[in-house]
């Protein structure tokens, strides 16, 4: 019985030992998934002008909206003379 104790315990320790490296390779990898700073940089200038387009584009369709709406005819000068009309 001792012996079977023994080799359980050495097998166990064996196992332990074996996992106690450092974990270098999972750091590495981590890193390397993680994008350069110049990446994000870039990506972030892009969405500021994007949004900066769209709201030029929204901004400039109001203005054609705008000036596309129809009051009506203009008045011919004797018409804006023409007080009693009123």
């Amino acid at each position: 019985m001792k012996k079977l104790a023994f080799l359980i315990g050495s097998a166990a320790a064996l196992a332990l030992a074996a996992c106690s490296g450092n974990n270098q390779d999972a750091v590495n990898n981590a890193e390397l998934n993680q994008p350069a700073a110049e990446d994000l940089n870039g990506l972030a200038n892009e969405a500021a002008v994007n949004a900066e387009d769209a709201a030029l584009g929204n901004q400039q369709q109001q203005d054609q909206n705008a000036a596309a709406e129809d009051n009506g005819p203009n008045p011919s000068e004797a018409e804006e003379n023409n007080v009693s009309a009123m």
